[in-house]
């Protein structure tokens, strides 16, 4: 078959105007220093080890195995087409070797189209409008949050690369910039990650393999120059997209700013982008969030001075005497905790029971419009049908399946591995976790014990203010040290659950991503939420009555403080994830920039510096002097984003399913998330090598972990409402006995048996609990725990189909993004037609796409142009 060559559109393939550039017209940028010796090759991607120096013979001290393995993967890559130059710096104690990689034309091609690479048809004129901007332009209201980054990319309709397609492709004439620099880097990559080394049967197959080897030390692809504006200072359009990263992006002074996503994405790719877009999506929202909560916690500070119980309890002067809270404990009275018990009036009020239907059908209403969002960038960002259609095979799986099978969608031979094996695989991983799991609630037995034996010493101790807060040290400490076991088991279980995911064999990224991140996620969960949840629903529950107390191991179950349990859980979750928070941060701005002053003190060694010094060489001259590869290469490798998402989701989990115990959780969040917006821009654009661009359509496994969190959030706030809260106790008091609550201190307080002695004093006392003198329920109680259950019944019903109808009204794709992909879609199906009219004629032009309702134009003549079409009829048989 004659090849087609004709265009699908008129177009200009100038290579000022190409598709590899980030825009049209784009002024002169500075010298491209990413090239071999010839000055001309680009560099796609870098190859580095090191071995020790020897002055004895040339080679000693260097591991034969690596060496033999290096040769023979280095000898592959030449083999499937790949440019090679080697460079090496030498140091005082060792020499970096470096081996800088080129993709010509034609593997590009080859590899492109194997890959399902991208390419463009036609420019296509949509702004990228944010929800606020709409609604400020709406208002004709200022935007003090935008800002006029340069260079903004453009956007185009795509199709699938094809070879013999070429030409329709926009800017296909220019082969230096046809493929964007990302694009070559994930041709190179790809190429790297299937290329063996030694035996495929072992899975000495790839460059991941190699580097966790210590084959190699490092492979990445280059940035593009320095992140610092040149100096003497250069126009805004000259600056590199790194360069326009870190100015309009990564400084503090941008925090009330829009992210630039799109450049994001057009250095980064999808992946990244689509991070950052969530982050910063889920940080406005949190805004109304935190202005409704911190209105909620300015009414429990107003309750706490005009609240009736309040000034009962502060105001008892010796008419409750409550019994001992520990067998060596002493009788003591209810006005001690005053201040106590108005810090739990803070957190435990009505205002939280609509804070908590406020923040369910919040996070409903942000999830949804999440997906609209996600739809809109996924389509503007050309992936929004990469996981059903392009989703290769992980080359891990390619190389290391033992057997084949064809593709039922695309039709294609594909390394298959058996279903059965893969599925004992996953049961096996299954039982490790829930061994893993056991052991966080042995942790969390621990910490109880030690929060009762740490209680009792204190108070033996008889040091005065210190014996009298003995509970209160218990806690705080307590909770201090469940925050470290929490911390050091996340990164244990993190390491088993990568090697668990490697060796169940997912064919996909995606699939091995999402199966990663929900091991993490299920042990995380129980690590983190574990101690919370105990508080609010089993702590003081089974702790019994005075003469009949419960024991664990011997030890009195343990009670809540004086405040109640409410109090309790948000000094916990204020422990938990403030503390957690802080201490991220400060990794995150601390520990990168140390690894980095360690890897530069490393690849400059003290001779060097002395040298610099002598020669009269600042820094920034030092800068000059290293070459590009170099200078990467003393940054840090990129660790992913499981680590950024887990945190978030995290925190996710705090605002949403405790809020009723913490109205300022949103707000802690907000402030937490605007540092983490720059921190994180920081460091990709700083302090990281540029990692290789991977493609997505949404943020995966991780909004359906954001959905169950929001279903599991609205039951544990209708529970923590009904059995926690005290809400629900004043409501019956309220409309049962006094409208203005008077008396109600003394309608909770049982009083102890008669029978009941303790230090062989036998004093009638008081204590928390709906019982009577012999310690039986009394009616109130099973009143009240049948108001509870119908509370839960009705509160979640009702969300959930508030919710439900949220869903069914916002949509999840806008209109006018499902309008763009049928025609992304057509003009594809246009651009590979085998039919050289096709292309000209179904495709119209670009100023003729309007959606404009237009009169119809009126005929001529009533006589038609063409003839009408003879019917032919089958004539009837005899």
């Amino acid at each position: 078959m004659e090849d087609d060559g004709s265009l699908l559109i008129g177009m200009d393939t100038k290579p000022g105007n190409s598709y590899g550039s980030v825009t049209t017209n784009a002024p002169a940028q500075p010298l491209d220093r990413n090239v071999f010796s010839d000055g001309s090759t680009r560099i796609d991607f870098v190859l580095v080890w090191e071995e020790p120096r020897s002055s004895q013979k040339e080679g000693a001290g260097v591991n034969p195995a690596h060496q033999r393995w290096r040769d023979e993967f280095l000898s592959r890559l030449s083999r499937s087409g790949l440019l090679q130059e080697q460079k090496k710096v030498s140091h005082a104690k060792k020499n970096i070797c470096f081996v800088l990689l080129s993709a010509p034309w034609n593997v590009l091609c080859y590899y492109a189209e194997d890959i399902s690479l991208r390419v463009p048809l036609q420019v296509v004129n949509s702004p990228n409008i944010t929800g606020s901007e709409q609604l400020l332009l709406k208002l004709s209201l200022p935007n003090p949050m935008a800002q006029d980054v340069p260079n903004p990319p453009v956007c185009y309709y795509t199709c699938q690369f094809r070879n013999n397609k070429l030409e329709r492709f926009l800017g296909s004439n220019d082969k230096e910039t046809f493929f964007k620099t990302t694009q070559r880097h994930q041709v190179l990559y790809e190429i790297l990650a299937r290329t063996p080394y030694g035996s495929a049967k072992r899975g000495q197959v790839g460059i991941d393999r190699m580097l966790n080897e210590q084959v190699f030390t490092a492979a990445y692809p280059l940035h593009e120059g320095d992140y610092m504006q040149p100096t003497p200072t250069v126009s805004p359009q000259s600056l590199s997209t790194r360069q326009i990263l870190h100015t309009y992006w990564a400084k503090w002074s941008c925090w009330k700013s829009y992210q630039p996503l799109d450049h994001i994405r057009e250095y980064f790719g999808e992946k990244i982008a689509l991070y950052f877009a969530w982050l910063g999506f889920y940080t406005a929202w949190l805004l109304p969030a935190s202005l409704i909560g911190t209105v909620i916690f300015l009414n429990g500070l107003w309750l706490m001075a005009t609240d009736v119980p309040v000034k009962e309890v502060c105001d008892t002067r010796n008419n409750f005497l409550m019994c001992p809270a520990c067998n060596i404990c002493t009788y003591w009275n209810y006005s001690s905790i005053c201040v106590t018990y108005k810090l739990g009036i803070l957190f435990d009020n009505g205002g939280t029971v609509f804070f908590s239907v406020f923040m369910s059908l919040w996070a409903v209403t942000f999830l949804e419009y999440w997906k609209r969002t996600c739809s809109t960038l996924s389509h503007r960002w050309n992936c929004s049908d990469f996981e059903e259609i392009e989703e290769r095979p992980r080359p891990e799986f390619t190389a290391m399946a033992p057997m084949t099978m064809r593709n039922p969608v695309t039709g294609a031979e594909e390394p298959y591995f058996p279903e059965n094996k893969r599925f004992k695989r996953i049961l096996s991983g299954c039982i490790v976790i829930i061994v893993l799991i056991f052991l966080v609630l042995m942790c969390l037995i621990a910490i109880i014990l030690y929060r009762t034996i740490v209680s009792i010493l204190i108070q033996k101790s008889n040091l005065g203010f210190i014996s009298s807060s003995a509970k209160r040290i218990a806690s705080i400490t307590g909770s201090v040290l469940n925050l470290l076991v929490i911390l050091i088991l996340s990164r244990l279980y993190t390491t088993l659950a990568q090697i668990l995911t490697r060796w169940e064999m997912h064919r996909t990224q995606n699939k091995y991503e999402d199966m990663f991140i929900l091991k993490v996620f299920v042990f995380q969960f129980v690590n983190f939420y574990s101690s919370p949840i105990y508080i609010a629903f089993f702590k003081g529950r089974f702790v019994g009555f005075p003469g009949h107390y419960n024991t664990l191991f011997g030890i009195r179950n343990e009670d809540c403080g004086a405040g109640g349990c409410l109090i309790e859980l948000a000094q916990e979750l204020l422990v938990i994830m403030v503390g957690k928070q802080l201490i991220n941060n400060i990794q995150e701005f601390l520990v990168p920039k140390f690894k980095s002053w360690m890897q530069k003190r490393k690849m400059n060694p003290q001779q060097q510096k002395e040298k610099n010094k002598e020669e009269g060489k600042d820094e920034g001259q030092k800068k000059e002097d290293l070459s590009p590869w170099e200078a990467d290469y003393q940054l840090l490798m990129c660790e992913g984003l499981l680590s950024e998402y887990l945190e978030m989701v995290i925190q996710f989990g705090f605002i949403t399913i405790f809020v009723a115990a913490c109205p300022l959780a949103p707000l802690f969040s907000l402030i937490n998330n605007w540092v983490e917006i720059r921190l994180d821009a920081q460091k990709f654009v700083t302090e990281y090598r540029r990692p290789v661009v991977e493609r997505a359509q949404d943020i995966g496994i991780w909004l359906l972990i954001l959905q169950f969190i929001t279903q599991v959030a609205v039951l544990i706030n209708a529970f923590l409402i009904a059995f926690t809260s005290s809400f629900l106790p004043r409501l019956y008091y309220r409309y049962t006995r006094d409208s203005t609550l008077k008396g109600y201190i003394n309608f909770t307080l049982a009083t102890s048996p008669q029978n009941f002695t303790h230090h062989d004093e036998n004093t009638p006392c008081r204590y928390v609990g709906f019982r009577d003198d012999n310690g039986d329920y009394i009616q109130e109680y099973y009143h009240l725990l049948a108001i509870r259950l119908c509370f839960v019944i009705i509160f979640e019903h009702v969300v959930f189909l508030v919710g439900r109808l949220i869903d069914m009204m916002v949509p999840d794709i806008p209109e006018e993004v499902e309008l763009r992909i049928k025609r992304e879609h057509y003009m594809a199906k246009a651009a590979l037609a085998e039919n050289r009219s096709m292309g000209k004629n179904l495709i119209p032009e670009q100023d003729d796409q309007t959606t404009s309702l237009r009169r119809r134009a009126a005929e001529p003549s009533k006589q038609s142009k063409f003839p009408p079409p003879v019917l032919n009829r089958i004539p009837k048989g005899n």
